[in-house]
């Protein structure tokens, strides 16, 4: 499976980053505009609708028209897990039904002294089988601007 990964520092305190994180609003905020996103429902794991925080088991129904071009893509977020221990907090979540036979989504944050160091992974394969896992590298083409300006928008909004 490929894997594509980036990392920043923001001059801005864990709790502060991971909370920001946490939120339906945080993603809406980080996700650039040539995206095209939009947030169909959220469904907290107790089926809550729209909860404050996105905790284990929440579901987020997306769509998205990359450059306003293409067909809108929909597919069902869900966070696989989370947790915040002290220095380090970590969630994870799986694209499920999308435009990638396999998303997997790591957001890390790390506490280095009043700052935190923000680490992106993505372990994700295109459809197309064989065809698809040869061609996944070359998907970087695409995450690279949009893990850019999510990373930039971080820092713009909260140091």
């Amino acid at each position: 499976m490929a894997t594509y990964s980036r990392l920043t520092r923001v001059a801005a305190p864990l709790e502060e980053v991971w909370e920001f994180h946490s939120r339906i609003s945080g993603l809406e905020a980080l996700t650039p505009d040539w995206m095209n996103l939009r947030v169909e429902s959220v469904t907290g794991p107790d089926g809550e609708p729209d909860p404050e925080v996105l905790e284990t088991g929440a579901e987020i129904q997306l769509s998205m028209r990359p450059l306003g071009v293409a067909p809108r893509q929909s597919w069902t977020s869900v966070i696989l897990d989370r947790e915040f221990d002290g220095d380090t907090a970590t969630f994870r979540d799986e694209m499920r039904g999308g435009p990638f036979a396999t998303w997997i989504h790591t957001h890390r944050f790390v506490a280095d002294g009043e700052e935190t160091i923000v680490d992106d992974e993505v372990e994700y394969e295109l459809p197309g089988g064989g065809v698809g896992r040869r061609a996944s590298p070359l998907a970087v083409v695409g995450f690279e601007p949009m893990f850019r300006a999510r990373h930039r928008k971080t820092k713009e909004l909260l140091e």
